[in-house]
């Protein structure tokens, strides 16, 4: 589409087209592995059951419920939380964001990582999910 004169271009937001932007890291074998090792018994619910309770907090007030039920205890929607590192955050550093807002600030920021975490707030599970880390700028 030729562009037009005086007109900006609209910026999209990060979605699934621009996650390309970013080297993604899937821990959902990791989380299968930790689940069967569960079920025969190798762990017990208090190895994957704990949760700290600035975790279970943030879940509770800042995550972002999803459709899955908790593959440990079944009562309650996992929830999602977003967590970024990298070194021109500064004061931002290490904070907990949406998901959406996560991933923005992690394509912005070269060398920056975002990790979503899903937790139950019932049983107090939490699994890393998946790490983004910033390929290049987002609007370089």
């Amino acid at each position: 589409m030729p562009k037009q004169p005086g007109k900006r271009p609209t910026r999209t937001p990060l979605g699934r087209n621009k996650r390309a932007e970013l080297g993604v890291i899937d821990f959902t074998l990791a989380k299968r592995a930790l689940l069967r090792d569960a079920q025969v018994g190798v762990l017990g619910l208090t190895d994957i059951c704990d949760a700290h309770p600035e975790l279970v907090r943030a879940a509770k007030h800042v995550g972002e419920p999803t459709k899955h039920d908790c593959p440990v205890c079944g009562k309650v929607k996992l929830v999602l939380l977003a967590y970024v590192y990298g070194e021109g955050l500064r004061d931002q550093n290490g904070r907990v964001w949406s998901i959406d807002t996560g991933l923005r600030m992690t394509a912005a920021n070269p060398g920056a990582s975002c990790y979503v975490v899903e937790v139950c707030t019932n049983c107090q599970w939490n699994h890393l999910r998946e790490a983004f880390t910033a390929r290049r700028s987002a609007t370089g």
